[in-house]
């Protein structure tokens, strides 16, 4: 068995670079630890933290293929991320123009959860902890 400590980053390839930028940036509160434009592939990479942990990294490519994707698609469902005030959260999404869905309770832990989506429609969570 592997020893793994904990997941290293999770990497977005986006449609948009300077609307995920944004949106990671500006809305979610993600902070840029570092921005290379690699000349070679016309791309750039972002790399981003939350809370001072590295997190993200957002890539650009010329045309890249969109991914048909939903919640219930085979692959990675969604990433999840966790906030202290779900209202406030939604709150914040609302202001920015984002429409998350309605608040539910998870069954099993009873803890609010919502779910929204980023500029190239991928299912991003927010769950109450």
């Amino acid at each position: 068995m592997l020893s793994l400590r904990h997941v290293h980053h999770i990497a977005i390839i986006c449609s948009s670079y300077e609307a995920s930028k944004r949106f990671y940036t500006e809305i979610l509160g993600f902070t840029v630890v570092g921005e290379y434009y690699r000349a070679e592939r016309n791309s750039y990479k972002l790399d981003l933290a939350l809370n001072d942990t590295y997190t993200l990294e957002l890539f650009s490519f010329p045309n890249p293929p969109p991914r048909p994707s939903g919640p219930e698609a085979c692959g990675l469902r969604h990433l999840a991320f966790a906030v202290t005030d779900i209202e406030a959260a939604v709150a914040t999404l609302q202001k920015n123009g984002i429409t998350p869905e309605p608040i539910r309770i998870d069954e099993y832990t009873g803890k609010q959860f919502t779910f929204f989506r980023d500029p190239d429609n991928l299912p991003l969570e927010l769950y109450e902890s």
